[in-house]
């Protein structure tokens, strides 16, 4: 009796605020663009409050308490604040802003993983099933609307739309969110979610779950985004080596995709919206590997190219320029920065020798992840490890001065942790 009333008195409250930080990381553009377009500006930073009180009370309630890779993220942010406003752009705004990133969001992946258990994610996962459909729908109609029509507004209700370079005539739209890269991490992890059910028949619906799938398989080309693409096989990746001891397994995620393109295929051929769509994907795929330098030269230019970039910079300085100068909000305030691409690029030139620490934290939370869910697997849990194909990217080189990104790093990261049969492993 005592469990269940600290239960609804504590765990509860905190599992709804994780609730409402997914929500609004869905739904945030929609309000930004429709719903209130005069509030865009400060519906930017909408779950920072639902991260803050997440942080106060779960030490408030001692159910969490700052772990190693929390504290010296504080520590590192700390001091770049500090260094930001002494040595680099100097404004407080702007400071304040890069300083929310990993003060109060990178902590909520730790939090996520203490307070929710694995049939959270299951009915977070069903939740994800049931919005893709919705999501597709609104895609393809996005996607064939022009740029002046409602369903295509821009951030603040800009009629101009919020298409985002395509091919030809079309535009890569992005659903519910502000921009295009929100859609196409959506989509990422709920290819992770439709694997993971695909091999757990007896949690899911099946009828959700194939039309889901089919949602799915529509959005790759109506989103026009390699990144999608890249995503879904990357899922399928992960997915192999989950099951590559288990045959039985194997074989039959094998043959539920061969099954899947069979009966679509006829559907699919007759179909003037999924062949259109299909068309334009094909010509932004060439277009983007002959402009980009195929997955080679995106590989060196994302993952390298930006932080080789930011360290050959003349004006690179130890202490960086300062934390918040490579975000959209220092570009509204006239704070003048050296533009990096890239997020290793971003962290060195914002945060100079701290960004590599940064970095290297980063990437050994992320190793530190992956081996836990290796272990997983082992035991016949392989939740952690599906989320894991679409977290690692995320969490190690996501984007996180777009508050999007960041939010679906943070996510996934909690989803990951709190799928663990011993959450004390990281």
């Amino acid at each position: 009796m005592l469990r269940e009333l600290e239960y609804n008195k504590y765990i509860k409250p905190l599992k709804t605020a994780i609730w409402i930080y997914f929500y609004l990381l869905i739904f945030e553009g929609a309000l930004r663009k429709w719903v209130l377009p005069g509030l865009s500006a400060p519906l930017l930073i909408v779950r920072d409050p639902i991260a803050i009180f997440l942080i106060y009370m779960s030490l408030k309630k001692h159910i969490w308490k700052p772990n190693n890779y929390v504290i010296i993220m504080w520590m590192i942010t700390t001091l770049s604040f500090i260094m930001a406003l002494l040595a680099g752009h100097g404004n407080i705004v702007v400071a304040i802003y890069g300083l929310r990133i990993t003060f109060f969001h990178f902590p909520i992946i730790f939090i996520i993983g203490e307070i929710f258990e694995k049939n959270d994610i299951i009915k977070m996962g069903k939740v994800l099933l049931w919005i893709n459909i919705g999501m597709t729908l609104l895609v393809g109609v996005q996607f064939f609307s022009p740029q002046s029509a409602w369903v295509n507004r821009g951030l603040g209700g800009d009629v101009e739309g919020s298409g985002f370079q395509g091919t030809g005539e079309y535009f890569r739209v992005p659903g519910t969110f502000s921009f295009t890269v929100g859609l196409s991490l959506f989509y990422g992890l709920v290819a992770a979610f439709i694997l993971y059910f695909w091999s757990n028949l007896k949690i899911v619906s099946k009828y959700l779950l194939i039309a889901s799938t089919i949602a799915l398989i529509f959005a790759i080309p109506l989103s026009i985004s390699r990144s999608v693409l890249f995503m879904v096989i990357l899922s399928l990746f992960f997915y192999s080596i989950a099951y590559v001891r288990n045959i039985g397994k194997f074989v039959r995620g094998i043959f539920i995709v061969i099954i899947c393109v069979i009966l679509l295929e006829p559907l699919l051929e007759k179909s003037d919206i999924f062949q259109t769509a299909t068309s334009a994907f094909s010509q932004r795929f060439t277009s983007a590997s002959k402009f980009e330098g195929g997955l080679e030269g995106t590989f060196w230019d994302r993952f390298l190219g930006g932080m080789f970039r930011a360290i050959t910079n003349p004006n690179f300085s130890i202490w960086g320029s300062g934390i918040g100068i490579g975000s959209n909000v220092a570009a509204a305030l006239g704070v003048v920065r050296t533009r990096i691409e890239g997020e290793w690029g971003r962290l060195v030139e914002e945060m100079g020798i701290l960004g590599f620490f940064t970095i290297l934290l980063r990437f050994s939370l992320v190793i530190s992840m992956l081996k836990v869910s290796v272990t997983n697997i082992k035991y016949k849990n392989i939740l952690p490890w599906m989320i894991m194909s679409f977290a690692f990217v995320n969490i190690l080189q996501g984007q996180w001065a777009q508050p999007t990104s960041l939010g679906f790093a943070i996510l996934s990261g909690g989803l990951v942790i709190a799928a663990f049969n011993n959450k004390k492993s990281i």
